[in-house]
């Protein structure tokens, strides 16, 4: 599917992206504003980090830290098959295979092997279901390590809170219809 989703940032900024039908990508302005607040003093660019894709998609918030963290392991997760052809399309466009990691698995069952080593975690479900957000947050903050950050993507309409004696709020910013939620585990 030809597309606009594009690399914002770093070593194959630029470079387009491809979508898995029915896509409802993060359009590449929010994707610039939540970059710039991850980058100021949220997360340490320079450290090795294990980025944690969960409701890939096409991948763009995991590519766009292969891109930009040279230190960064991403892990892909998502049911679609169709979602993990893109994401592994995405990957081999980008000729970056080595750090990265593509599994068709639901993110919610994934948690208790994933949620424990990841540093960063997007969590992008679709908007269909606004229970998808709010269940994977509830159970991430009873695996996650203290310190992890999780960025929460929900449509503004629907949207929902974590759990304050779990997260900390850092940020909340809305963009278009989508709402930003950058967490940290306490």
């Amino acid at each position: 599917m030809d597309s606009k989703l594009q690399i914002i940032s770093g070593a194959y900024r630029g470079r387009k992206l491809r979508l898995p039908p029915d896509a409802r990508p993060t359009q590449n302005r929010a994707r610039i504003a939540l970059f710039n607040m991850l980058e100021s003093g949220i997360i340490d660019t320079s450290a090795k980090m294990t980025v944690w894709d969960a409701f890939a998609g096409s991948g763009a918030f995991g590519l766009e830290c292969l891109s930009r963290y040279n230190k960064a392991n991403v892990l892909f997760t998502d049911v679609a098959p169709s979602s993990i052809k893109t994401v592994r399309d995405n990957l081999s466009l980008l000729k970056e295979t080595s750090r990265a990691v593509v599994k068709q698995a639901d993110a919610i069952g994934a948690i208790v092997a994933n949620g424990t080593m990841a540093d960063l975690v997007f969590l992008d479900p679709p908007y269909a279901d606004a229970n998808l957000g709010p269940v994977f947050v509830h159970k991430l903050g009873k695996n996650a390590r203290s310190g992890m950050v999780l960025v929460w993507e929900q449509e503004v309409g629907h949207l929902s809170e974590p759990d304050v004696e779990k997260w900390q709020v850092l940020r909340d910013k809305t963009y278009g219809r989508a709402r930003f939620l950058i967490l940290q585990k306490i």
